[in-house]
C-alpha cells in the first residue's frame, strides 16, 4: 500500500513524509524532488522557462510513473498535484491511501512568508497580507480536492512527531 502525503505548500508534506517513511521503514519520495531529478531542473526554473502548463503535465506523467512502479511507498506530493489531469483519480485509487496535513491559512501565511523565493506561485508577492489573500483563495479553490484524501490530519499547533504518530495510529 502506498501512502501518499498531500496539502498545501509549506504544509509540512516533505518533512512529515521523510520523517514517516523511516519511522515505519518505506521507501520515500518527494515529487517535486523526482520532477527535478527527471527534468535536470529546479522546479522554480521549469516554472519560469516551460510555464505552469508544461509542469503540470510533467507532474501528471512523473506521478503516473511512479504509481505504476512502486506499491510500498510513502510519497509526497507537490500542493497542487492533486488538483489537475487525472491525478486525483490516481491518488485516491484502491492500493493507496492519502493523508491531506491540514493548516490554517494564517500558519500557512507564515511559514510560507519566508520561503518565496523558493516558491514560484508566490515569489512575486510583494506583502504579508497580499500572500495572505493568495493562500486564502487558494486553499478554498483546491479543498475539494484536498478534502477527497482517505484522511484529513489536523496539522495547527502540532509538532512534525505528533502528525506522524497521528498518521501511523490510522494505518491500523
Amino acid at each position: 500500500m502506498n501512502i501518499i502525503i498531500l496539502g498545501y505548500m509549506g504544509s509540512g508534506k516533505s518533512v512529515i513524509g521523510r520523517k514517516l517513511s523511516l519511522k515505519i521503514n518505506k521507501k520515500f519520495i518527494d515529487l517535486d524532488s523526482y520532477i527535478e531529478e527527471k527534468e535536470k531542473d529546479s522546479i522554480s526554473n521549469i516554472f519560469q522557462k516551460k510555464g505552469d502548463l508544461y509542469f503540470r503535465k510533467q507532474e501528471s506523467k512523473y506521478l503516473k510513473e511512479i504509481l505504476s512502479n512502486n506499491t510500498d511507498l510513502v510519497l509526497s506530493l507537490g500542493g497542487g498535484a492533486p488538483c489537475y489531469f487525472n491525478n486525483l483519480d490516481m491518488i485516491i485509487s484502491n492500493n493507496n491511501v492519502s493523508f491531506y496535513l491540514k493548516n490554517s491559512n494564517i500558519q500557512l501565511t507564515s511559514r510560507l512568508l519566508n520561503e518565496k523565493s523558493k516558491r514560484p506561485l508566490i515569489s512575486e508577492i510583494s506583502s504579508k497580507e497580499k500572500l495572505l489573500e493568495f493562500v486564502s483563495k487558494h486553499l478554498f479553490e483546491r479543498e475539494f480536492f484536498y478534502n477527497s484524501a482517505t484522511y484529513k490530519i489536523d496539522c495547527n499547533d502540532k509538532s512534525v512527531s505528533d502528525v506522524v504518530d497521528d498518521i501511523i495510529s490510522r494505518l491500523k
